[in-house]
């Protein structure tokens, strides 16, 4: 690991990474923390006791899922042996800094724990690579057809509104300075499922090959005709940051809750998965002449 001696980063360098936002600075600290306490040789029991939490807690934490309590952090640098100095000074403000709510926080009402946590790594990851097999990957929905999908589990139009308002949102990052390369690969199903009437469907269809004009998007189809594939197991997503500390993750949606896979053999599997995937289908520059194909069929 750059930066420190052995396996230990000194904080300043999660600092030079802190531009990703909360998400990604709570999982830096907390790999850090988790760094510390290994090679101080504490248990993630001996842990939870000195912040009178449990061991599931302090994995909680390590894993940067929730966010810290300064007092919390003071009490395990302590036990860490990270005492008084510009160190743990670093240390805490770096907890109070990841503690500092993002832009969707004004959503947080509409938004469970284990979605605004995708949220904050998707703004902060320099690649995005996902596989969709239902719909269209939320970073290319038009706002009809965003309001189309939200209304089949939500029927208050205001709540609506606001969630449609939510997914714009998250769009910008495709425009932005520094915009990630998002590069989507959609199932032929996620295009043909009928969403409002033919006409919402054209237009959804018409922004997609709008959208892979842009330079920092690739988009592919899986067709019908491939039959089964690679991934043939459901949709996902793939992350990966600018900060080299930060492993890339592996995003699973389900219904009520979400999985998050960052250990090596996990990711590594589900990249070879997307890459023979990516291998099998007609390469991006056929994208716009498939979908309009499919939009002429609607």
């Amino acid at each position: 690991m750059p930066g420190g001696t052995g396996n230990v980063v000194r904080p300043t360098s999660i600092i030079r990474g802190a531009g990703g936002g909360p998400t990604v600075l709570r999982i830096g600290l907390g790999g850090e923390l988790r760094r510390r306490r290994e090679a101080a040789g504490v248990t993630r029991e001996a842990a939870g006791e000195a912040i009178r939490a449990s061991p599931a807690k302090i994995s909680r934490l390590e894993l940067g899922r929730v966010g810290f309590k300064e007092r919390d952090v003071a009490d395990l640098l302590t036990l860490y042996g990270v005492g008084e100095g510009e160190e743990r000074a670093q240390f805490l403000a770096l907890a109070r800094q990841a503690n500092a709510p993002g832009w969707w926080h004004r959503y947080a009402d509409l938004l469970p724990t284990w979605f605004e946590t995708y949220i904050g790594l998707e703004q902060a990851a320099s690649v995005i690579r996902t596989y969709e097999l239902q719909f269209v990957p939320g970073l290319l929905q038009t706002a009809d057809y965003a309001r189309a999908v939200t209304r089949l589990g939500h029927t208050d139009a205001a709540e609506v509104e606001r969630r449609v308002e939510l997914r714009m949102r998250r769009q910008e990052l495709l425009t932005a300075v520094a915009a990630p390369t998002l590069w989507a690969v959609i199932d032929e199903a996620a295009l043909r499922r009928p969403l409002g009437g033919p006409e919402l469907s054209r237009a959804q269809l018409t922004h997609l090959i709008e959208m892979s004009e842009l330079p920092n998007v690739s988009l592919q189809i899986v067709p019908f005709s491939y039959g089964g594939h690679a991934a043939a197991g459901g949709s996902f997503s793939l992350l990966r940051f600018p900060e080299p500390d930060l492993p890339d993750v592996v995003y699973i949606e389900q219904l009520s809750s979400a999985l998050y896979l960052d250990k090596r053999p996990d990711v590594e599997r589900y990249t070879a998965v997307m890459d023979r995937l990516c291998a099998q289908v007609d390469p991006p520059d056929r994208t716009a002449q498939i979908i309009t194909r499919i939009r002429a069929e609607i």
